[in-house]
């Protein structure tokens, strides 16, 4: 068998028509498959790679840990050097209420524990999510996400879980004395781009300040300078009770995290003992690498450069198919008039050299979440390779 065939064979598939594209390699902000061809990252694994592909110091971070131990012991029990440099690290750059972090492998699981600590602080039933959000396909995961399309399939979920429009008033209004927290993405990614509204994301805060309800909020896709600051809810002037991360948190290896206040976080530890666990919850190789990453992004003064390059894609992507063009730093979509039309694009654009995807909610969309790192000139020659496509 073929290459193609053994993929299909002995791997799990979760769509009928997968890409399949044959990758050797990733370099900067390119991937190159086993033909040597080189492709334009326009995804950054979806908003993954924020300092791109084998970045030489993140490199180095995981090689240097490798020598030195993998893993050791469940999470929590044995005192572990890149797990606290790399907590210190993310804690330094967050207000003072967000000083906690428990490491899990992906934001999904992430999602499932602040889900628990919700529930374990507040004593409380109901949850409220948006509609056309994302958080994660695990079960308590998926019982917050806004489609009923992959909800209905994998009944019965959570129970309690109420779900509203994004930016609407019905939300805010929803929140009382039974909710145990409030979960929303910053940006609205799965859905096309859609940012909260000052004011309501603002009214949002203090409902959930007045009723003792947590504020939980997914940075796993706006997190690590995506918007154009390090946390997406930087923009906003508020502070959640509890962030969600994940994608670019592990520089490239799998890695999520939850960060509260120590007071809530400690809730963990009694009734009953040991509240939440996990084995391979910040792995050492993993918090290596995620720390390497986060200093680049710093030092590289990377996310001070997002403003620029999201206008450079405003100002070379105009064409008469394009509807509309959202983003928040370079978390883009590109609205087209339909499925059909996306997916033709995309194929063209792969063909010459451009891969990039679709989003769950908003299938008439492309989406561009390229590397940071991405530089003026990829920007114009992934631009006018689009424009092409769409010509």
């Amino acid at each position: 068998m073929n290459s193609r065939q053994q993929f299909q064979q002995y791997l799990a598939q979760t769509s009928p028509a997968p890409v399949g594209l044959h990758i050797a390699s990733a370099k900067g902000n390119y991937l190159i498959d086993v033909d040597g061809k080189e492709y334009i990252d326009l995804i950054g694994g979806i908003s993954v790679c924020n300092v791109g592909h084998g970045h030489p110091r993140v490199v180095e971070a995981i090689k240097k840990q490798a020598d030195q131990y993998l893993h050791i012991m469940v999470y929590g029990e044995l005192i572990q050097t890149p797990q606290i440099e790399f907590a210190k690290k993310i804690t330094e750059h967050l207000p003072s209420t967000l000083n906690s972090i428990y490491f899990t492998n992906s934001g999904s699981e992430a999602c499932e524990a602040a889900i628990k600590l919700s529930h374990r602080i507040t004593g409380r039933p109901h949850i409220i999510a948006a509609n056309n959000s994302y958080h994660g396909h695990s079960m308590g995961a998926l019982s917050v996400m806004g489609s009923e399309y992959w909800r209905n399939a994998f009944r019965p979920l959570l129970p309690g879980v109420f779900h509203y429009d994004y930016n609407s008033r019905a939300m805010i209004d929803a929140i009382n004395q039974d909710t145990a927290c409030v979960i929303i993405e910053t940006v609205q990614s799965e859905a096309g781009i859609i940012c909260p509204e000052l004011e309501w994301l603002k009214e949002l805060r203090q409902k959930c300040t007045d009723n003792c309800t947590l504020l939980i909020m997914d940075e796993i896709q706006t997190g690590f300078g995506r918007t154009g600051k390090l946390w997406g809810f930087e923009h906003f002037g508020i502070v959640p009770d509890v962030i969600l991360l994940g994608k670019a948190l592990g520089g490239g290896m799998p890695m999520g995290a939850l960060v509260a206040a120590h007071q809530m976080m400690n809730a963990f530890t009694h009734n009953p003992v040991l509240g939440h666990m996990t084995t391979f919850g910040g792995h050492p190789l993993c918090c290596a690498a995620g720390l390497a990453s986060m200093e680049v992004l710093l030092d590289e003064q990377l996310i001070r450069q997002v403003e620029g390059k999201e206008k450079l894609f405003h100002e070379l992507l105009t064409h008469p198919r394009i509807k509309a063009l959202r983003s928040k730093g370079l978390l883009m979509a590109i609205e087209l008039d339909d499925n059909k039309t996306v997916l033709q694009t995309l194929e063209k654009c792969m063909q010459e050299g451009v891969f990039s995807d679709w989003f769950l909610f908003a299938e008439n969309c492309i989406r561009i979440a390229p590397p940071l790192s991405i530089q003026a000139h990829e920007i114009e020659k992934a631009c006018n390779i689009i424009l092409n496509c769409l010509t």
